[in-house]
């Protein structure tokens, strides 16, 4: 099973947040999503900044990415 980082992106700055081995990136994906939740609750200052979650693989090859402040799904 492949392990995959997940990183606080602020600008140009990567703040590592952990990593762990999951089955697939769709559940990376979920993890991000559920981790930026998460990190916009607890930072809602990190909101209005731009700032996302990244998933990289074990290569350092960005895989995912979701923004700590998600287009409001009647803008889509």
């Amino acid at each position: 099973m492949p392990y995959y980082s997940f990183d606080l992106v602020v600008g140009e700055e990567f703040k590592n947040q952990g990593g762990i081995i999951l089955e697939d990136i769709e559940l990376a994906s979920d993890r991000a999503v559920q981790l930026a939740t998460e990190l916009s609750q607890v930072k809602p200052e990190l909101q209005k900044k731009g700032c996302a979650v990244r998933v990289t693989d074990r290569d350092q090859k960005e895989v995912y990415r979701t923004p700590l402040d998600p287009v409001p799904a009647w803008r889509r």
